[in-house]
Parts: C-alpha cells; structure tokens; sequence
C-alpha cells in the first residue's frame, strides 16, 4: 500500500463530551471524488490508523467525525488545529442516493450513525426538487450525546421533517424520550414507495428494519451500514468477513434483504 496522503486539521469542532469534528485539508493532493457511505483509513503518526466514515466536506476538504474509544481515535478525536494526518481511501460502497431519486427518504440513525448519514442529509436537500418527502430521524442515549444540534433546525428549513428522540432525558430537555424507532408514528411518508437509509448499533438497525417492513417498506429498499469490525480496508485481512460479504469491500452499505441473514448468523 502507498504511503498515506498528507492532510492537515484546520477545524476541530466539539460535539460531544466524546466525540469531535475535524476538517481536513490536503497538503499536496488529496484522496479525490468520495460519495455518502464511503470511509477512509486514517492514519495518526505514530500511533496508528482506522477506518472512519466520511462525515461531510467540501471540495477538497473532508470531515470527519470520531468517537474517542481507543488510543488511535483517541489521537484523531482530540488532534487540534494544525496536526497532519494521513488519509487513504475513499473505500466502500455508499448508500447510493441517486437510486433514490423520485422517492421519499427516511433517514434513520442512532448515535455516531448520523456520522456517515449526514452527507446523505446535506445532498438530498441541496437538491430538493429531486426526491419526495424527507425524513430524519435521529435518536441518542441522551440529550448531550447528540451529533450535528445545531444543523437540525436548517435541515428543517430546506424542507425536511426532522424527529429527535433520546433514551434518558436530562433536565431542560422537552423532545421525545424513547428508541428512535417509536419516531416512526409520527413520520410522515410513503412506505411502499420509500428508500430508507439506516445507521446505528446493530440491535437498533435490527428493530428499524422490522419496524419499516411492518410499514410496508421492502426489504430491498432498507439500507443499512455495517461497519463491523473493519480493520485493512482492501478485503485481505478478514477481520470484517460476514458469511461470503467482506464489508469493507463489499460495504459498508448493503440492502437489508442482503444483511438480514449474514447478521442472524450467530458468532462462536
């Protein structure tokens, strides 16, 4: 594999109490075209690399959006303005929002979901006048554990129905408590002929599948990210092998027809 490619923090914006924000700028060339659902392999000198899904950008700047859990994230979560990092990529298959043209969207995420979700969101309303009714639901363990606040109320204003739902309410907090599939009841769109893009925990996207296709959405047009244990980003490692599927080559993106059975399989 080629040496990474060298891109600079020039925006380090706090989300969470364990989650932040970075925009990236090239140096000297970058990864090139990327689409939502698409990852790249980031690289902390000196420490380590993995892969993280592409939260948003613009040109030739990317985002990304990192959890601190580990001592590689934890280097790329807290690096601030100024540091160089290393990119690979972009890998993957993405959610493929094209196909969708013509149909509502449902957007549903739980947690760091809404990370790779985001671009879908931003895409989709840049150009409005190509789908039918979008909505987005965004659920989260609490208020605090929100991603991406302070953009609901613009998504909003280009013409989306955004529901949000936590788990635990805090105080000061008068939204909705409860998994973010009990937003469904109140979405407002057209399941036979909905594309339905979900992210999340593994049970969450479980329970939002079932709950789609007791709605009338086909399996066929649930789609759903599994990035489950993605380690090498090329397929050689095995560490994401899913039955026949290696979801760093084959997904992260995958219709639920596709995933439901490759996620019954139990793990020795």
């Amino acid at each position: 594999m080629r040496p990474p490619l060298s891109y600079r923090v020039v925006e380090r914006r706090v989300e969470t109490a364990d989650t932040a924000t970075l925009t990236l700028a090239p140096t000297n060339g970058g990864v090139g075209r990327w689409t939502p659902g698409q990852f790249t392999m980031v690289y902390a000198f000196g420490v380590g690399e993995v892969p993280i899904s592409i939260s948003g950008g613009n040109g030739e700047r990317i985002c990304h959006t990192v959890r601190d859990v580990g001592a590689v994230t934890h280097a790329i979560a807290t690096a601030p303005a100024g540091t160089v990092l290393g990119l690979h990529g972009p890998y993957g298959q993405g959610w493929d929002l094209p196909s969708a043209q013509g149909r509502d969207l449902v957007i549903l995420a739980g947690g760091i979901g809404l990370a790779p979700l985001r671009p879908v969101i931003t895409q989709a309303l840049a150009h409005r006048d190509r789908f039918g009714r979008v909505v987005v639901l965004v659920g989260a363990r609490t208020p605090a554990d929100l991603l991406f606040s302070q953009e609901y109320g613009a998504w909003r204003a280009a013409g989306a129905q955004v529901l949000v739902t936590v788990d635990r309410a805090q105080r000061g907090w008068r939204g909705a408590v409860g998994v973010v599939t009990t937003q469904l009841e109140r979405a407002r769109f057209a399941p036979a002929s909905a594309v339905a893009f979900v992210c999340g925990p593994e049970l969450m996207m479980r329970f939002a599948a079932r709950d789609l296709g007791r709605l009338g959405v086909p399996d066929q047009a649930i789609r759903v990210s599994l990035e489950r244990n993605m380690q090498c980003a090329t397929g050689r490692c095995g560490h994401c092998q899913l039955g026949p599927m290696l979801v760093c080559r084959d997904g992260p993106v995958t219709d639920w027809a596709r995933a439901a059975p490759l996620l019954s399989v139990k793990e020795l």
